[in-house]
Parts: structure tokens; sequence; C-alpha cells
């Protein structure tokens, strides 16, 4: 057993590696990918919260990341995004709830390994880990699977699927229920602030060039994969023995070259 102690976490880097840069790429698409910063950082009330209660963390973070993003758009544009004012309140929000989640780690009684959170500990990774990330990779996948027409308009002109009926305001609830749980899934790999770059940098590689949404939504995805478990394994390795999840992000900058070679 010693012999695979890194098989778990590796499983772990690869499934978050694959589930992160498709919802980065839904959303960028959209124009709407800095919910995933905003989401990231909401989460933190949520697993304090979850923490003193003693349930699950994952459940707290995902309602305190969908409260957050709901917040945040309920008090912005809303339906169109990038009206003026609306980098202001993502960022008012985005503050406080972080302040918020740090006030309660002492107000509350609890301990919380901060670091882990920010930047993720895929060494520490446990059995719960994968089946969470397996499952926000279900929903998404389901997503995809009923949704995936309405998203390609969305993405195109979502004005004209305002007009054309389509329950715009739901699928982007979907979307951001969906994206807090990735984000969630993606903790202990690595970390709320890090997942930012694995979520945007693989989309941003695979959309140039692509001939539709569901080709752009697998080059990123298999690209996610490659740096996500291609960092871990780097990281482990004896010559090097860094952190994997600080590695992952810092391959992440490393693509942004090859995306502005490519156009």
């Amino acid at each position: 057993m010693e012999r695979v102690w890194w098989l778990l976490p590796l499983l772990v880097a690869l499934v978050v590696g694959g589930l992160c840069p498709l919802a980065g790429t839904l959303l960028l698409v959209q124009r709407r990918l800095f919910l995933v910063n905003l989401v990231s950082h909401a989460v933190l009330p949520g697993l304090a919260i979850a923490l003193a209660l003693r349930i699950d963390p994952g459940v707290g973070g995902v309602i305190s990341g969908l409260a957050g993003a709901l917040l945040a758009e309920r008090f912005s544009g809303g339906s169109r995004p990038g009206q003026p004012g609306d980098e202001a309140v993502l960022n008012t929000v985005l503050a406080g709830f972080l302040g918020l989640g740090v006030l309660l780690i002492p107000l509350l009684g609890i301990r919380v390994d901060l670091e882990a959170v920010l930047f993720g500990d895929l060494l520490a990774a446990a059995p719960v880990d994968l089946w969470r990330s397996l499952m926000a990779l279900a929903a998404m996948v389901l997503l995809l699977g009923f949704r995936y027409r309405h998203y390609v308009y969305l993405g195109v002109d979502p004005l004209g699927a305002a007009s054309a009926g389509l329950p715009v305001q739901r699928l982007r609830l979907l979307l951001t229920f969906v994206t807090a749980f990735t984000v969630v899934s993606a903790m202990t790999a690595v970390g709320v602030v890090l997942v930012i770059g694995l979520m945007g940098a693989p989309a941003l590689l695979a959309l140039p060039g692509a001939s539709s949404l569901r080709q752009a939504l697998w080059r990123s995805a298999g690209l996610g994969t490659l740096l996500s478990g291609g960092g871990f394994l780097l990281a482990i390795q004896p010559w090097v023995n860094l952190p994997p999840g600080p590695l992952i992000g810092v391959l992440c900058l490393l693509l942004l070259p090859l995306q502005l070679a490519r156009r």
C-alpha cells in the first residue's frame, strides 16, 4: 500500500483537472468568468458555519458560494453583464464574504487551516474528496447533457435567448450552483484561490480555433487534466518536492504565452 499512496491524490487531481475547465469554459463564453473568483472567496463563511455545526463543510461552502453569487447578480446588471458599476459590486461582495468568513472563525471558536483552504493540500486527500469531485463532475455532465443547446445560444446571444423564451435566469442559476459545487470539490486539490487559474487558463487556450462549444469543452477538459495530473506528479518527485496546488497554479500561468502565440 505504501507504494501507491499517491494514487488517491492523483485521482482527485485528474477529476478536478477535467471538471474545472468545463465550468470555466461555459462561464467564459458568457463573459461571467469573474463569477469563479467571487464564488471561490464566498465559500469561506459557509465552511466556517458548517464546521461549527459539525456538518459536511462542502454543503456550507456550496450554499455560501451560491448566496454570494446571487447577491452580486441581484445588485449588478444581472441579465446584462458588463454594465457600469458591476465590477465594483462584485468586488464589494467578494471582500465582504471573505471578511465575514475570517471573522466567523474566531467568533465561532473553530480551527480552520486557512492555508489548506486557500491553496489546497492534495497530499491530504481522502476518499470523501474524490467522491465529492465525482459528484460535481456528474452534475456538470448532466447539466451539459440536458441544456447544452441552451448554453450555446446563451453564450452567443443572451438577449436573443431571452427573447426566444429561454429561461435565462434559471440557466444561469443552475450554472452558478454547479460552479459553487465545483469550487468546493476543488478545494482539496488546488484551494479556493488557485481554482480560478485552473478554470480560466485551459478555457483561454481551448476556445481559439474551436469549431463548436462542444469541441472547446473537450479541449479545455483534456488540457486541465494534463495540467492538474502532471502538476501533481511533478510536485511529488524527490528532486522537486513542492506543494502540488501552487505548482499547478504556476503551470496555468505558463499557458498564457501559448495563448498569446495562438492569437
